[in-house]
């Protein structure tokens, strides 16, 4: 049967239309429930993430409109060309190859990313509580998940780090010149803080704060961290302590302003205090980069390094490509072969009785 695919992705269409289109968890599950009780439709695998939703479908006929016409109708969105326009439709191979590209990374805003091809298995785990995945899906996926694997062990393409949080990290180490024994404060304790205190914890940091508005939600990351949470109230008492300050909550103001850090400057003199704002909008007042014994770091000056180790992962892109280009065959091989024991099957010949 045809294999196809639907999708937007953070290429062809700006975010303010990509969120139309995002699914949460329990929106897949409802989608993929109509989908079953749509005889056009043998077998679905959704994904929806914040830089792409994506529909990977075994149909009855190669006509994508009613798979499209039920997503749109899903979302509450009438069937029209400014909608559709966004929407890259694939067919058989070409699904194979960019299902397979995803899960490695080389199609991701950021290059070699490693959550996409966790996603994944998550979105093949709902097609399969829903009974929705075939024959050619199942190995589809299989070999789709390998693929992610092999070429992540196998070349750089996630070598180093992509996110702003490992970028804020490595910027504080550069300008401390280590963060062993060092203390650090993070403020926030979403993604963002989270990320950053993964990363921290790989550098033999002697110890880290979370500050947090919601202090339950401080003391839950600091408990599965190792870290210790801390009131905002003692915000100055830690400074004054600590080697590192990471910002990333969602604050609409400073947290940090010049007077502060001042006063918390003047009680360490000769210490040096890495200020790493990765906060959109920011947490520390710009012109706290104007105190004595203060590297004041936004995120904008982090994109350097990023960049930079995204240079190194695109020496990782041909190995990849190559990785990818056995795997389909490979992929075309394992299905051939379940087709013919099918249809020994349906003859009444064991597999045990064939000899390839």
């Amino acid at each position: 049967m045809p294999l196809v695919l639907i999708g937007v992705n953070h290429k062809t269409c700006p975010l303010e239309i990509r969120e139309k289109f995002f699914l949460q968890p329990v929106e897949k599950q409802c989608l993929l429930a109509e989908f079953m009780s749509e005889p056009s439709v043998l077998a679905s695998i959704i994904i929806s993430t914040c830089n792409r939703t994506e529909i990977y479908a075994d149909l009855l006929e190669a006509d994508v409109s009613r798979l499209l016409e039920l997503f749109l109708a899903f979302k509450g969105l009438a069937p029209a060309a400014d909608f559709e326009k966004f929407f890259y439709i694939h067919y058989e191979k070409d699904v194979v190859l960019h299902l397979f590209r995803v899960v490695a990374g080389l199609d991701s805003m950021i290059l070699g990313e490693k959550q996409i091809l966790g996603q994944f298995k998550q979105a093949v785990g709902s097609s399969q509580e829903k009974r929705m995945l075939n024959r050619t899906l199942n190995i589809l996926s299989n070999f789709a998940i390998e693929t992610g694997k092999k070429v992540r062990r196998e070349t750089l393409i996630d070598g180093g780090g992509s996110s702003v949080s490992w970028a804020a990290v490595s910027k504080a180490q550069d300008i401390l010149g280590s963060l062993e024994d060092k203390s650090v404060l993070v403020l926030g304790s979403g993604k963002m803080g989270s990320l950053a205190i993964q990363q921290l914890r790989h550098k033999c940091v002697k110890k880290i704060y979370v500050m947090n508005r919601t202090h339950e939600k401080a003391e839950e990351l600091a408990h599965a961290c190792g870290a210790e949470a801390v009131s905002f109230w003692r915000i100055r008492e830690i400074l004054e302590q600590a080697d590192v300050c990471i910002c990333s909550t969602g604050a609409p103001h400073y947290l940090v302003d010049k007077e502060l850090m001042e006063r918390v400057m003047s009680a360490r003199p000769h210490r040096k205090l890495a200020a790493i704002d990765i906060a959109v909008p920011r947490n520390i007042d710009p012109q706290v980069a104007e105190v004595q014994g203060v590297a004041l770091v936004s995120v904008d000056d982090l994109s350097q390094t990023v960049q930079d180790n995204m240079i190194k992962r695109q020496t990782a892109v041909a190995a990849s490509e190559q990785i990818i280009a056995a795997k389909i065959n490979e992929f075309y091989r394992a299905l051939d072969k379940a087709a013919l024991f099918e249809l020994m099957q349906d003859a009444g010949v064991s597999k045990e009785a064939y000899t390839p």
